[in-house]
């Protein structure tokens, strides 16, 4: 019989080393499936981040001398080893954060196609030059790394958040501090291993855990940093976005998002159905571009909402290390929680609940595959992110309404739309409040491809050659020849 995966305790990454926190102090880790404790992740003090702010500068001072040949290869070669290391870290990843195995490992490879795709970014950062008023007159633009860069992550991908800031930012020949998420650490810590085993100086990467509000506070107006990355709830991202401004710091935002998913009457609405209920359940519903807020036109809504509801109901709910697990856990109690005060809620207010509605069973924090058609406009879950696994379904008459609806509430990250018309997807590009937007599949979040918000969902964007930019400055010189 194989022997159980076990999980291994996450240190701190301060200056190359690995270690535990100054003060000894340590947070558990629970396992979703089970809700017991599995581990423990170091607890950073202050002390912690003095440490690896200064080391963070000291490692900027080496890496941004790095030529952009010499990323590249400690990119690839992160790449190489996340590759390698791909089955270790997906088992972390599923014991930490309840992801289904396969999601897990399709995490890890797309963190190695980021950090490929930024070694090719890194050798295409270039300057110009700009023809002077007189002919001694050179003029000369330069794109440099901004410095120091204070990244936040959360959870809900461990890896793939991750990687995005650490690969963008040491492509443009920043140094980071990184705090990592304190309920998925391990499968983090792995990715920041891949880099620091690849070649990474040390101090050009370091990480942290802890309190959140405790490090963000003291990291966003410290001198040493000079660009904030952040991902996670619109709330936290106002806040340091307004504690980034008062002390002239660049930020990017990745914040929160409520999907709408707009099914057109010329399209099969069994076949957008299936398609569509794949993409919602993944990772139990908690992405920040997860499809939330389904509104079906015409006579395809009940078709649709019948082929939705067989699917989300014959999905199979366990613990991701399982092959017949075909949805896993939320990853924590809050989750759970706020599920079951969405779902009262949506009764409360008239809405029919056609399946799931309930916490299953009193281990692990799973909840069943919801379904809500006919949901009011003021119920709780056509106001709030869901975060969770559960669709709401309504019936569209008007396609003037439907996009009064998609763009109701103040988030624009991302929207899909199944159509087959060609003029019906360019009014939907032309009407559609949403910085992304992705038509009869579920394109986004490639490496190569630009991922970020507008509106309440945020600024800067992550993929694509978009990528870099953040984390670059313009220099201009201009200089006469001496006579």
């Amino acid at each position: 019989m194989a022997e159980a995966p076990s999980y291994r305790s996450v240190q701190l990454l301060i200056d190359g080393v690995w270690a535990d926190a100054t003060e000894g102090r340590t947070l558990p880790v629970v396992n979703p499936a089970t809700g017991q404790p599995i581990g423990t992740v170091a607890h950073a003090a202050i002390a912690d981040l003095d440490r690896a702010l200064t080391a963070a500068e000291k490692g900027l001072a080496e890496w941004r001398r790095v030529p952009p040949l010499g990323r590249a290869r400690v990119l690839n070669g992160a790449a190489r080893l996340l590759r390698e290391r791909a089955e270790d870290i997906a088992t972390q990843m599923v014991l930490e954060q309840g992801k289904m195995i396969g999601e897990a490992r399709g995490e890890v490879e797309r963190a190695a196609e980021a950090c490929d795709w930024m070694a090719g970014e890194t050798q295409r950062i270039y300057g110009r030059t700009i023809a002077g008023r007189a002919p001694n007159i050179t003029n000369l633009v330069l794109r440099e790394p901004v410095g120091v860069v204070a990244a936040f992550t959360p959870w809900n991908f461990p890896v793939n958040q991750i990687v995005r800031k650490v690969a963008g930012a040491l492509a443009a020949g920043c140094a980071l501090v990184v705090k990592g998420p304190e309920e998925a650490p391990g499968s983090c810590a792995e990715l920041v291993r891949a880099f620091v085993d690849a070649g990474a100086p040390a101090g050009s990467v370091n990480l942290v855990y802890g309190t959140p509000s405790e490090i963000s506070e003291y990291l966003v107006p410290h001198p040493i940093v000079r660009k904030i990355s952040f991902t996670g709830s619109t709330i936290v991202g106002k806040h340091l976005a307004s504690l980034a401004g008062k002390n002239m710091k660049l930020t990017t935002m990745e914040l929160g998002g409520h999907a709408p998913v707009l099914v057109f009457d010329d399209t099969d609405p069994v076949a957008a159905a299936r398609a569509l209920a794949g993409n919602k359940f993944r990772n139990a519903g908690q992405s920040c571009i997860n499809p939330t807020r389904f509104l079906i036109e015409g006579d395809s809504f009940e078709p649709f909402a019948e082929a939705f509801v067989e699917a989300a109901s014959a999905l199979r709910p366990g613990a991701g290390l399982d092959p017949a697990t075909t949805t896993g856990p939320l990853a924590n109690i809050r989750r759970v929680e706020a599920m079951e005060r969405f779902t009262a809620d949506a009764l409360a207010k008239g809405a029919t609940l056609r399946t799931g509605g309930r916490r299953i069973g009193n281990q692990g924090f799973f909840f069943e595959p919801t379904v809500f058609t006919d949901v009011p406009l003021d119920a709780q879950l056509m106001n709030e992110e869901p975060f969770g696994p559960i669709a709401m379904i309504n019936r569209f008459d008007s396609r003037e309404a439907a996009y009064r609806e998609a763009n109701r509430l103040p988030y624009g990250l991302s929207a899909y739309a199944f159509t087959t018309s060609s003029q019906t997807a360019r009014e939907v590009m032309e009407k559609v409040e949403s910085a992304m937007i992705s038509f009869n599949h579920f394109g986004l979040g490639h490496p190569e491809t630009p991922f970020g918000g507008m509106k309440d969902s945020g600024y800067g964007f992550e993929g694509g050659s978009e990528a870099i930019e953040p984390y670059l400055q313009t220099r201009f010189m201009t200089m006469a020849d001496l006579i």
